[in-house]
């Protein structure tokens, strides 16, 4: 996941920035509260509240299926949903950049 989104801002030609991947999930501000990090840090930083969520929703659904105290199935539900959304939308951002990159490229100078 990670690699395919290096590889959209690779082939957009932007500098990959260093950030810190704050484990935000899908419904916290992106770099609230952080330096600027420019473009390739604030895409770093929405991936890893996409990883993040997507570990969680696998952590809560193993934790239900082993009958963990505290496990319900409605926490797993919940949370393999928010990650679905999450990555259908981090997918969808990554075919509106690709398109912009295409259109871009196409044009005659």
């Amino acid at each position: 996941m990670v690699g395919a989104a290096a590889s959209v801002i690779a082939a957009a030609g932007l500098a990959a920035a260093p950030a810190a991947a704050t484990g935000a999930g899908v419904g916290a501000a992106v770099g609230a509260g952080a330096p600027a990090v420019g473009f390739a840090g604030l895409i770093d930083q929405a991936l890893a509240g996409v990883s993040a969520d997507q570990d969680d929703a696998a952590a809560k659904e193993a934790g239900y299926a082993a009958g963990a105290p505290g496990a319900s199935l409605g926490d797993a539900l919940v949370a393999s949903d928010r990650a679905e959304v999450a990555w259908n939308a981090t997918v969808a951002v990554r075919n509106e950049v690709v398109t912009a990159y295409q259109s871009i490229m196409n044009m005659q100078f």
